[in-house]
């Protein structure tokens, strides 16, 4: 099978250039200007469209098994392809939670049969997330990306330690959802001047950068990649810079609402929880400075699928979690790239060079690599949707937002997975 692009603003070697690309069944075979049209099975004339290495993200809920009335495998990667994704990581809170191979099985089955795009699960931390026993993170390890307890912190210091004394041993990260329990006291939006305004519990920052704190000193001791879970507040993003700063071997990542919004922008709607929460402008601009001098390693979604009833009981009622898979790059280059605050090729090095070179995911465009890739059309203007989304999640705080940047096609393993070209 061969498949010729013609006409791409082409991401290639960290800069953009105009060329046509080649793809032979599912490797990139050729990429210059002017290749010939004969001879090919189908050719795509992209008329200077951006041609841009597969997204990844490495912080997904695809909720199979144990949750498939919130997201499937299927529509999980089905929402992946159509907003450019063609490697993205599978967190664990699932039922069972895979904390050993026989209960991740049910999950790897899941993959094989469905996914549209590479899908890579985690392995827990602690058996159940639970905190109370270590899973076995040995038996695991072949089989997933990383461990993580994510949608919990790890209260025990002492089982932090161990999690990670093991982890450093196999080899593995740990990814750490950050919250000390102790501190929420049944909060569920940040707790600044919206909860204020509004008679909202809120949940302090604190919450977040003190178990980060206490990790850092965990890293520094046993040498583990620690990989910190969707930062938020200004006080993690300065642990982080410190610590980089100091030669621990620790990484992070952050959400596009992060970045994109602050808690003043709130509304009564369960479509604008998530945790951790939104937080203030001041916190806001500390993470644009962190992606910017990358502190930042890395952007995700944090795409967390819930029923529309459970997303439909207001601030203080609703599920924490909402979607992203279909909109994240286009929110990101509207209001980060078209503003001036970072450069297309900064974007990118945020959504596939850092993930693919931290977690050896994905690829990039060059020749003899595997065909992963997505088009884009960047003038393409619109107002995003979520009733016409893929995903079974339809709660996302950028409904009805206008953005500039359409997906018109993801090709993953040289298979067309995505199309709107024709």
């Amino acid at each position: 099978m061969k498949t010729l692009l013609k006409n791409a603003m082409i991401f290639t070697n960290g800069k953009f250039t105009k060329s046509d690309l080649e793809i032979t069944n599912d490797i990139i075979t050729n990429i210059s200007s002017d290749i010939e049209s004969k001879d090919f099975d189908a050719v795509y004339d992209l008329n200077n469209m951006y041609l841009l290495p597969g997204l990844i993200d490495v912080h997904t809920h695809l909720r199979e098994p144990g949750f498939i009335y919130k997201e499937t495998i299927l529509t999980g990667s089905m929402a992946g392809a159509k907003g450019g994704y063609t490697s993205i990581c599978a967190m664990p809170n699932l039922n069972p939670t895979p904390d050993s191979l026989e209960n991740l099985k049910p999950e790897l089955e899941a993959i094989k049969k469905d996914a549209k795009i590479h899908v890579y699960p985690y392995g827990t931390i602690t058996e159940g997330e639970k905190g109370e026993k270590l899973a076995n993170l040995k038996e695991l390890a072949d089989y997933v990306i990383a461990f993580s307890d994510d949608g919990h912190g790890v209260q025990s210091e002492e089982m932090m330690l161990e999690a990670m004394k093991q982890a450093k041993e196999l080899d593995k990260m740990i990814v750490a959802h950050c919250e000390e329990n102790s501190l929420l006291n049944g909060g569920y939006i940040h707790d600044g001047e919206y909860a204020k305004k509004h008679g909202h519990k809120g949940i302090c920052s604190e919450s977040e950068w003190v178990p980060i704190k206490r990790d850092i000193e965990l890293a520094r001791k046993t040498g583990c990649h620690y990989h910190v879970c969707h930062i938020s507040t200004k006080e993690s993003v300065q642990l982080i810079r410190k610590a980089k700063q100091e030669g621990v071997n620790i990484t992070c990542e952050t959400g596009p609402h992060y970045l994109t919004l602050n808690d003043m922008r709130l509304q009564e709607d369960g479509r604008f929880k998530m945790n951790p929460p939104i937080r203030s402008e001041e916190d806001r601009l500390a993470l644009i400075e962190g992606i910017k001098d990358g502190t930042i390693d890395m952007i995700i979604t944090d795409h967390a699928p819930h029923s529309k009833e459970e997303k439909s009981k207001g601030l203080a009622g609703s599920s924490m979690g909402v979607v992203g898979l279909e909109v994240a790059f286009p929110v990101l280059y509207t209001n980060l790239v078209k503003k001036g605050i970072i450069t297309m090729e900064k974007l990118l090095e945020l959504m596939n060079t850092n993930p693919r070179k931290i977690f050896k995911i994905g690829t990039e465009i060059k020749l003899g690599e595997k065909a992963d890739l997505t088009v884009y059309d960047l003038n393409e203007n619109y107002n995003i949707d979520s009733s016409k989304f893929v995903s079974m999640g339809k709660a996302t705080p950028f409904d009805g937002d206008n953005v500039y940047g359409k997906c018109k096609m993801t090709i993953c393993d040289g298979n067309i997975v995505f199309n709107e070209l024709n």
